[in-house]
């Protein structure tokens, strides 16, 4: 086989850029199995990754017959790429023909197709799997030693740039939740000052009030907040430091208030 030093380097190198780059996942499966039919003496390859909720999915191949035939084997739940990803183990079919009592429809559609030898490598990492890389050839015989190595290669680095971009979307949507967390926390400090300036109270009893209310009246307390902020809502209701029992019991009036503003059902009002 042609030297492939310098082509697999910059490969590797190429998935490697995925840990500190943003990327297309579709983008690096293809690039992935592109590779592998120019570094490998195999003739199509193809990705089934793993979709949480779902099970496998086809998600790059290099030839319409690989598709399909990953495709089939998703469907029927059987095939050497849905073994190796079940068992977390490669799995080498040196001649499809010795495999019709075991496989006998995908044997027939893979030959039918061309191919009559599959390898099938898990991608995982550690006790994580995510997917597998399959190959498929049209001449009979076990994939090489060194090529089955390269590919594993090839493999981990793949999944290790999947899982870093799960992470990375994973801790995105929690910075996200945080930050909204953070500014609907500013909204109710405003709130609380705004009530505390026009009934003269101080602001933990400012507090208070604005909780008791969103309480009573059934209101979430940031939308609640967000409305006295906006000046949606009358905060004479809650009177001076003297007017507590009369505001809790204006339940009338308060609800009808925040009601136009935020459009959240009133069940102790008249909405």
């Amino acid at each position: 086989m042609e030297r492939r030093e310098g082509p697999l380097v910059r490969a590797l190198v190429e998935l490697a850029d995925t840990l500190v780059a943003d990327y297309d996942v579709i983008e690096l499966a293809q690039r992935l199995v592109d590779d592998c039919v120019h570094l490998l003496t195999v003739d199509a390859a193809g990705i089934l990754l793993a979709a949480p909720g779902v099970g496998l999915q086809v998600l790059a191949s290099t030839t319409e017959q690989a598709r399909l035939l990953e495709l089939f084997q998703v469907r029927a739940e059987e095939g050497p790429c849905v073994l190796a990803y079940n068992t977390g183990r490669v799995v080498v079919v040196e001649d499809l023909t010795a495999e019709m009592a075991r496989w006998t429809a995908f044997a027939e559609r893979a030959l039918d197709a061309g191919f009559h030898a599959v390898c099938a490598v898990p991608m995982q990492l550690r006790d994580e799997r995510v997917g597998v890389l399959n190959f498929f050839c049209t001449a009979a015989g076990a994939l090489p030693a060194r090529d089955v190595m390269v590919a594993q290669a090839l493999a981990d680095m793949a999944t290790i740039g999947i899982l870093h971009q799960r992470v990375l979307t994973r801790t995105e949507a929690v910075n996200r939740q945080l930050q909204v967390a953070l500014n609907t926390r500013i909204v109710i400090e405003q709130a609380k000052g705004v009530l505390a300036e026009r009934g003269g109270f101080d602001m933990d009893e400012a507090f208070h009030r604005l909780r008791e209310h969103a309480r009573g009246n059934n209101i979430r307390l940031s939308d609640l907040a967000r409305a006295i902020v906006e000046g949606t809502v009358d905060t004479k209701i809650w009177g001076g430091p003297t007017s507590v029992a009369r505001a809790s019991g204006s339940t009338s009036q308060k609800s009808t208030n925040v009601n136009r503003t935020t459009g959240i059902r009133d069940p102790q009002g008249g909405c």
